[in-house]
């Protein structure tokens, strides 16, 4: 038998059906609530609404758990390669190698932009936020693939513009860097793989030979993987309500990325750095900033400490966390921030303050570190995080699609003023 709540409203009862997920999550289903009793629930930042059912991602902040299709991010990002994950994602298995094949030969056909976007780039000054630069230029794509409008669009169809944007994004990112730089563009080496390709087109000087660390690609290859997907966040949730609409993959995506820009949400890393950058303008007394840290009074926070999901530790930190002393060891970086995000790391792993509160170190300080070892500049790092969840964005995209749901439209408690007598302007 059906399992139900019963919600109780002016003496009437309501049944409501219960909703049970895989891993034993449990919801109440109010999706009829208004039609059946005049009534809705009101949830500021849908902190407690489900407003969809997924198969993509799982996440256990309690336990601490982040799995994609089922497979624990753990062994995700120690054996598998950004593409391999981002086809998980997208199509729900793991490829096998003709596949995968197939996959990135497919993307590395892509990886050009027509000509004309440059134009649309030239238009940008040098001051511009690699952020912007990079929402538009990805918008663009539905101009010069009109086709992509198509709501009804077939399914070889719908493959092309998913490879498109995952062949375009690393693209759009480095010309976004280079933009601000004031630097002539580069083309992508498709000679090399998906993070390679991105790190020459981005770092690439005119005249000049630029060869691919292995260990700088290897980290941001699992920084990229880390990043993929992480379930109903705000970005994500945007996808998926600007997708609702049919609207295109790439308006939608790019309605992604600039939900991703706003500092609440894909900012953090960025914030670490700064916090860092302060402590340094300081005097770059750690003491002092650890124990303004722990007066409640002080109004500091240290940044990219804890998890607002996680409450025991974050799994892609300790994922990090290796690779982040693997960058820092081969490059033999000399750099007073990095010196004192490794004294804070060093203070929050041992104190019993950190480690009864659970502020442990977090993805975003780890991958602010890295991007900050390999000389990326602060404003390029939500650029980074965009490249990462661009296989997860293009995967709720899709299913969203396949599952023919509704278009997203939240209700609201309306709190202004009731009907009023208009009064014309000469006698207000």
């Amino acid at each position: 038998m059906a399992k139900t709540a019963d919600l109780i409203i002016d003496g009437k009862t309501y049944k409501l059906p219960i909703v049970e997920g895989t891993e034993n999550e449990v919801a109440v289903d109010i999706s009829n609530l208004l039609e059946e009793a005049g009534v809705i629930t009101l949830d500021f930042g849908y902190k407690n609404t489900g407003a969809t059912k997924s198969a993509i991602t799982f996440l256990d902040g309690d336990k601490g758990i982040l799995r994609h299709r089922g497979y624990s991010i753990e062994d995700l990002a120690a054996k598998s390669s950004f593409l391999e994950v981002a086809y998980l994602l997208i199509f729900g298995e793991l490829p096998m190698q003709d596949q995968l094949d197939k996959f990135s030969d497919d993307i590395k056909r892509h990886t050009m932009v027509h000509e004309d976007i440059k134009k649309i780039l030239d238009g940008f000054p040098s001051s511009s936020h690699p952020m912007g630069v990079l929402a538009s230029m990805f918008c663009a794509q539905t101009a010069f693939y009109p086709e992509s409008l198509d709501p009804n669009r077939s399914a070889e169809g719908v493959y092309l513009s998913i490879v498109r944007s995952l062949a375009k994004m690393p693209t759009f990112a480095a010309w976004a860097y280079k933009n601000a730089m004031g630097h002539p563009v580069n083309y992508p080496d498709n000679s090399l793989n998906y993070t390679a390709r991105f790190l020459k087109m981005l770092y690439a000087l005119p005249a000049e030979q630029y060869e691919v660390d292995p260990v700088v690609a290897d980290a941001l290859d699992k920084l990229l993987i880390l990043h993929a997907d992480h379930e109903q966040n705000c970005s994500t949730s945007t996808v998926r309500i600007v997708g609702s609409s049919k609207a295109s993959i790439y308006s939608s995506i790019s309605a992604g990325i600039n939900a991703l820009w706003g500092p609440l949400h894909g900012g953090a890393n960025q914030e670490v750095i700064l916090m860092l950058e302060a402590i340094r303008k300081d005097g770059g007394d750690t003491e002092k900033w650890i124990n303004k840290a722990k007066d409640k009074n002080s109004g500091f926070r240290l940044m990219g400490f804890g998890h607002r999901v996680y409450k025991n530790f974050d799994p892609r930190a300790k994922i990090i966390k290796k690779t982040a002393d693997d960058v820092l060891n081969k490059l033999g970086v000399n750099d007073p921030v990095l010196d004192i995000a490794l004294k804070l790391e060093e203070v929050a792993l041992r104190d019993p303050y950190f480690i009864e509160r659970k502020l442990y170190p977090n993805v975003d300080f780890y991958s602010g570190i890295i991007y900050r070892a390999l000389g990326i500049p602060v404003d390029m790092f939500t650029v980074m995080f965009a490249m990462g969840r661009l296989p997860g964005w293009i995967a709720q995209w899709k299913e969203l699609r396949e599952n023919k749901e509704p278009i997203g439209r939240p209700r609201q408690i309306y709190t202004g003023q009731n009907l009023r007598e208009y009064v014309p302007i000469e006698k207000r």
